[in-house]
């Protein structure tokens, strides 16, 4: 069991955080950093890396 939730510690810390529905993709891209919520979100994140690698 963990003794506490990422989503919490990252806006206890000054971090932003967001989420998409459930099991659906959601990817957020800030600067050189990707992110993709789950499994689900490979392909979009895949896309995002295609396109920041073309510029």
């Amino acid at each position: 069991m963990v003794p506490f939730l990422v989503e919490e510690m990252l806006k206890a810390n000054g971090g932003n955080y967001s989420k998409g529905p459930d099991w659906q993709p959601y990817v957020v891209s800030d600067g050189l950093l990707i992110t993709g919520q789950n499994p689900a979100s490979s392909e979009a994140v895949a896309l995002e890396l295609i396109k920041k690698l073309g510029k």
